[in-house]
């Protein structure tokens, strides 16, 4: 691929590291700290070379305490600085849900406005490398519930970059996931520079008249995958990336729905209580007329993420389990 003027090939790795460049030598407040983000770059490396650029009290390492990282940015960010925070894995969240449900989210609404929490939690997510067990969790449902956070799920390096730039620049606290198996499988031309993506803003990656399939980061891919094999069969699908979760972008979802009138959600999450829940209950409370079938859901399965093996390529939707979705909803 050759890139254009003003616009250089990257990966999604790459773009978020351009991302956190940028915010950083742009806004003397903008913070960036977490387990081995520092002298490491990341475990991932998506903090490659920040600390050496912009300093050790810009671009630090923390202890192995996810809880504190949490706190210590909700701290900075009611001070007045911008913190970065990265979870080195989503599926170690868990230890800060109390700092999250308890504080992150309430401060607005808390001091009635008078003062907002600009902090950025960064953290890999989900499956499809063969990780260990709470390395590929996708926990993105309990951030969903929690009021008062926004949840980035992007699932392209411009994507990426655009809404990261975005996210630092929000008011509000936001959980930005980054799928894993994206990190450097995909690469395409991003535009150089300082730009942002509006956070709530679906995309609509291929048109079609026949089939709404609703997906989000690792998940577009997949469904991109099975939406190519069934147009080859005739099959028009819509494939929708959600972008973020909170805020979500229902209209998008809702005019294909009436457009196509059947539905598939790809998420890798585990089935009971999943965000592709609610999305499923928003199209049958707002759409339910224009459904020619029953809304079909491609999910994880509810257990624990298969460490290492091969049934990961089980537990993880892929696009033949998409594309025998697409034909049932044709079908019904």
């Amino acid at each position: 691929m050759t890139a254009v003027a003003g616009r250089k090939t990257m990966t999604m790795v790459a773009a978020i590291n351009d991302a956190l460049d940028i915010a950083l030598t742009q806004d003397p407040a903008v913070h960036i700290f977490g387990e081995d983000v520092g002298v490491m770059g990341g475990v991932f490396r998506a903090t490659d070379g920040l600390q050496a650029k912009h300093g050790v009290a810009r671009v630090f390492d923390t202890p192995l305490a996810e809880a504190s990282i949490v706190g210590m940015g909700i701290g900075m960010g009611l001070a007045g600085l911008k913190p970065v925070a990265e979870i080195q894995f989503a599926g170690f969240l868990y230890p800060a849900l109390d700092q999250i449900l308890s504080h992150l989210g309430r401060y607005r609404h808390r001091t009635r406005s008078r003062y907002h929490l600009p902090m950025v939690v960064r953290a890999p997510y989900g499956g499809g490398v063969h990780t260990p067990e709470q390395h590929a969790d996708s926990p993105e449902a309990i951030l969903a519930h929690t009021p008062g956070v926004k949840v980035v799920i992007p699932s392209t390096p411009a994507d990426a970059k655009g809404l990261l730039l975005a996210a630092i620049a929000d008011p509000d606290p936001v959980f930005f996931f980054e799928a894993i198996k994206l990190y450097r499988s995909v690469k395409e031309e991003v535009q150089e520079g300082h730009y942002t993506l509006p956070i709530g803003k679906a995309r609509i990656v291929t048109p079609g008249d026949d089939v709404t399939v609703v997906c989000y980061g690792g998940m577009v891919e997949v469904a991109t995958r099975a939406a190519e094999a069934a147009r080859q069969a005739g099959i028009g699908v819509e494939v929708i990336d959600l972008r973020s979760l909170v805020p979500l972008d229902t209209d998008t979802i809702l005019s294909s729905v009436e457009k196509t009138g059947r539905v598939v959600i790809v998420s890798e999450a585990p089935r009971t209580s999943g965000f592709h829940s609610e999305i499923a209950a928003i199209i049958a409370e707002e759409a339910i007329e224009f459904l020619h079938a029953p809304v079909v859901r491609v999910t994880g399965f509810d257990a624990p993420y298969p460490p290492f093996t091969a049934i990961e390529d089980v537990y993880r939707p892929n696009p033949v389990r998409v594309a025998k979705a697409i034909r049932q909803v044709m079908a019904y």
